[in-house]
């Protein structure tokens, strides 16, 4: 299945389920794939900063994970999930783990302990 036109099926609050049928929470934000997206800038605001750019800043803050995993988050699409299965209280569940959206579910093709946690 097209990994963007199963990202574009969910919904923030669909409950998501991975494959071992375990309940990993819900959805709080979901980032359609950009091929183009090859890099991810570090923040370079500093206290003297402009405004504008403390909020570009803190704009490229997700996803909250180290920058090659966000590069290819960024560039394949991928969904945040609230949960109190990890102690950061979110994870990442990159697009081509996603097996199908129903209509109120999102059922993974991998187990919780396999998807990147916040930092």
């Amino acid at each position: 299945m097209d990994q963007r036109a199963t990202v574009s099926k969910v919904t923030t609050g669909m409950r998501v389920v991975d494959s071992a049928g375990i309940d990993v929470g819900t959805v709080d934000l979901v980032q359609r794939g950009d091929p183009n997206a090859v890099t991810v800038q570090a923040p370079t605001a500093d206290p003297g900063s402009s405004l504008d750019e403390l909020i570009e800043s803190a704009a490229t803050e997700e996803p909250d994970v180290p920058a090659d995993l966000a590069a290819r988050l960024l560039r394949t699409g991928y969904l945040k999930v609230s949960t109190e299965l990890v102690a950061t209280g979110a994870v990442y569940v990159p697009a081509d783990q996603i097996a199908a959206v129903t209509a109120d579910e999102v059922l993974l093709n991998a187990l919780t302990t396999d998807l990147p946690a916040e930092a």
